[in-house]
């Protein structure tokens, strides 16, 4: 069995509460959310890119490290509840050593 690598991933909820996870490289940003039981995460389609309830806002010290939006991930997004330029699906951003430290901030309601 192969070594597991951790990048620490920065959770902020809507009542500015922080949670900070240690994720598997190569994971989604939700799955590692979902895995640590982090509020407000729903993720309702489990990463199948179908509902819009993973939706998340990066931090904009972030936002270029983690890119733009697809163009299926943007259509999607158009569902969220008020999505920004900031806006991505949580289980569109995979994990990696290059994201360590990464914040987000999770929206008081998903769709």
């Amino acid at each position: 069995m192969g070594a597991r690598f951790l990048t620490t991933i920065r959770f902020i909820g809507h009542d500015a509460r922080e949670y900070v996870v240690d994720a598997t490289d190569g994971v989604s940003v939700m799955r590692a959310a979902s895995d640590h039981d982090v509020p407000g995460m729903l993720a309702d389609c489990g990463g199948s890119m179908s509902c819009a309830t993973c939706h998340v806002h990066v931090a904009q010290e972030w936002i270029e490290r983690v890119g733009p939006p697809g163009d299926e991930e943007a259509a999607m997004l158009e569902m969220a509840i008020d999505p920004q330029s900031d806006s991505r699906l949580s289980c569109q951003i995979i994990v990696s050593p290059d994201l360590s430290g990464l914040t987000l901030n999770i929206p008081e309601k998903q769709f």
